[in-house]
């Protein structure tokens, strides 16, 4: 097969992987907690650049303060731990409400671990207030219900895998996240998504005048392809 194609081909994958990433994180600039995913460059057969993988930003995104006593901010590492119907799944989405149940969820109802009691979840009364301290302790009427399960899963951001776009597994689900160390649960907070919203549309334009570039391309190379045809033909 023609170089010229093949180069141009590899590249035009590579700008389409690259544009359902940013557009992606564009998507969830303004979801609560998300992480960007960033590309990943390796080579493929001719020493042809592709997205080779995708890896996460875990960067803390901005602290927004809202007033509301169920929005809650992870400052420092560390990740809100819930039970979910597939597990145990991890998230630094804090805004939580209070379920049918009674119990304090995210808005997909998974439940926030207690520290307290086993991982199960954390049981409140609607119609008193809600205190949360830095140490994730709920209290109630002036004792202590709870305590948030605030965990490091994983000894680097490889041994999570993203799950939809506000939660993480462990890898190796086997295994036990420690207890996250120097985080505060801040109350009434939320933190943002960490996705740079400019410089990703900056990035976008460039790729999309990229993939515009390796289309013009791959037509080139296919009247050239065809016009040599034409003259192998006319000798003939």
């Amino acid at each position: 097969m023609d170089p010229l194609l093949i180069s141009a081909a590899s590249g035009m994958k590579s700008r389409m992987q690259s544009l359902d990433l940013l557009a992606n994180n564009i998507a969830n600039s303004g979801t609560a907690g998300f992480k960007s995913d960033q590309e990943f460059y390796g080579l493929f057969d001719e020493h042809l650049p592709v997205v080779d993988n995708k890896w996460t930003d875990f960067s803390q995104g901005m602290l927004t303060t809202t007033g509301n006593p169920l929005n809650l901010a992870l400052s420092g590492q560390g990740f809100f731990a819930l039970n979910s119907p597939s597990g145990v799944v991890y998230t630094r989405n804090g805004d939580f409400r209070i379920s049918k149940s009674n119990q304090l969820e995210t808005s997909d109802g998974y439940t926030l671990r207690n520290v307290l009691d086993k991982g199960n979840p954390i049981t409140v009364d609607p119609d008193q207030p809600i205190n949360i301290d830095k140490n994730g302790v709920v209290n109630q009427g002036g004792q202590d219900i709870g305590q948030i399960e605030v965990d490091t899963p994983g000894s680097s951001p490889v041994d999570l895998t993203k799950l939809g776009n506000s939660y993480f597994m462990m890898a190796d689900q086997n295994a036990t996240a420690p207890a996250a160390q120097n985080t505060q649960v801040l109350q009434g907070q939320v933190e943002q998504s960490n996705t740079p919203v400019a410089e990703s549309a900056v990035k976008l334009v460039g790729v999309m005048r990229q993939f515009e570039m390796l289309q013009k391309a791959v037509s080139l190379g296919n009247d050239m392809n065809k016009r040599a045809l034409e003259e192998v033909a006319k000798v003939a």
